[in-house]
């Protein structure tokens, strides 16, 4: 009777995290349709940001008889230190999420250090933090909360900061990485290079078709304005790409917990339905038995 016991403790259980796991399904359903549609504006606005920057480089480099010639746009060929920044989340329950960009950022490090290149981490996210803490490898900065509930001024401070780096010289490139939201059931890894920014993104050999009036003396700044608004809009953007990413793969992760539990829940029930019926048999046996005896 013990062992029937045990095995109902087991189906109640699983019972109650099936009910968990639904419900997470549910929230993480909730709060993908709004991140989802905060990203597709989002995405309006940085194609927007990038065509304006584009037609401004663009003049610029068909006005200056050596080409674009700023430091946003020229190529370290030879990069003495790289800054990573990269996105994970500040909850687990998300199937692979978090390692998958993990093992990219992995990737990037062996092969930066396999060309004698230093890199400093940067991390959004406690498990990628935690992660790398757990290993004792140093990060250069790190932040949690931002992943979770992105905005706009604190990843605009976060990322300003590191283009300032770049900006005396401190750093040769920027890399972004984060897994991106592609649809409720895929997701992939991005690896973008925030600074310098490449010129092939921009078309800059196209003809200019713009009706865009700048004065000569305002290219520079006009320039410098739109590089710092496109890399602080490219975080933002990121970070809300990386968010609608999460709560797919946490969706999924949930579905699959509670499709394992409900088959659980029928093998665990079938088995309690065999122990009863051999206890059932047990009983019925002892007592004929016993009434044999008596005879």
């Amino acid at each position: 009777m013990a062992n029937l016991k045990e095995i109902k403790r087991k189906i109640g259980s699983v019972k109650n995290t099936q009910k968990t796991t639904k419900a997470m399904k549910l929230v993480s359903s909730a709060k993908l349709k709004r991140t989802e549609e905060l990203a597709k504006r989002s995405k309006i606005y940085a194609a927007k940001l990038t065509e304006l920057l584009s037609e401004i480089a663009q003049k610029m480099h068909q006005n200056n008889v050596g080409g674009l010639d700023t430091i946003y746009f020229r190529e370290v060929l030879n990069p003495k230190v790289v800054d990573i920044i990269f996105i994970t989340a500040d909850k687990g329950l998300c199937g692979g999420f978090n390692a998958q960009t993990i093992k990219r950022v992995n990737q990037l490090i062996a092969r930066y250090k396999a060309e004698n290149v230093t890199v400093r981490l940067r991390a959004v996210g406690r498990k990628g933090i935690d992660y790398y803490r757990f290993n004792t490898i140093e990060l250069s900065d790190q932040v949690v909360g931002l992943s979770a509930a992105p905005d706009f001024e604190q990843a605009a401070a976060f990322i300003s900061e590191i283009a300032s780096s770049y900006a005396k010289g401190e750093t040769d490139k920027i890399v972004l990485v984060h897994n991106g939201y592609v649809s409720m059931i895929t997701q992939e890894i991005r690896e973008d290079q925030i600074l310098p920014i490449d010129p092939s993104k921009l078309s800059l050999d196209t003809v200019s078709t713009s009706e865009l009036e700048v004065e000569p003396d305002d290219d520079d700044t006009l320039l410098e304005a739109l590089v710092k608004r496109y890399v602080e809009y490219t975080m933002y953007y990121s970070l809300i790409d990386s968010l609608a990413a999460e709560h797919s793969a946490r969706m999924q992760a949930m579905d699959a917990a509670s499709t394992n539990a409900k088959e659980m829940v029928k093998e665990l029930t079938v088995k309690y339905n065999k122990a009863r019926q051999e206890s059932i048999t047990t009983e019925l046996i002892e007592i004929i038995s016993g009434m044999e005896s008596m005879k």
